[in-house]
């Protein structure tokens, strides 16, 4: 698992960076925070971004129970209410269940770039981040989400970052859905 540090290095925009940075400490000494532990005023300009994937009924029906306007931008419409299973289908579902499932599963956080979140949205470079909260302390009970589709400038950005991070990795690495978990 990758120490705090280190996966925050791995976020490629500035909203990420602010959202962690909030999530860690809005969590203080617990593995994760609580829902009312986060105060969506403290990050204002992320709003529109902003996803919380409600998982109290089972990860099997988990939903959308808020979802900011820009998400609607990303995934070609309202998505406040759908289950997972109706927003993250076709080619793109099986990555994004084993996404949230490894969250909901392991209390941790991911992030990554993907193009086509959903189905039908090839055009779009998403990138992604998915923090776990939980009421109890113990249970994965929601997912906050923050998405951005990429401008060209992000683009690059990511380009340059995940290239950086596969020479590192060394000769040979290949991530084909360009994600990273936690």
């Amino acid at each position: 698992m990758l120490s705090d540090c280190a996966f925050r290095a791995q976020l490629a925009l500035p909203g990420q960076r602010l959202l962690f940075d909030y999530w860690h400490e809005i969590a203080g000494s617990r593995t994760m925070p609580a829902r009312a532990d986060f105060d969506p005023l403290k990050v204002p300009r992320l709003l529109p971004h902003l996803g919380l994937i409600d998982l109290r009924d089972g990860f099997d029906h988990g939903h959308f129970r808020l979802a900011g306007t820009r998400l609607r931008d990303i995934y070609g419409r309202e998505i406040t209410g759908l289950r997972m299973s109706e927003v993250f289908s076709g080619s793109s579902a099986a990555p994004w269940h084993s996404i949230h499932l490894r969250i909901a599963t392991q209390a941790v956080p991911a992030q990554g770039v993907v193009r086509g979140p959903a189905e039908g949205r090839d055009h779009v470079l998403l990138c992604w981040l998915r923090l776990p909260l939980s009421d109890d302390g113990v249970r994965v009970d929601r997912i906050l989400c923050h998405d951005v589709a990429a401008t060209a400038a992000d683009a690059e950005r990511v380009s340059e970052f995940t290239s950086y991070l596969a020479g590192a990795r060394g000769v040979g690495y290949r991530d084909p859905i360009r994600s990273s978990n936690a």
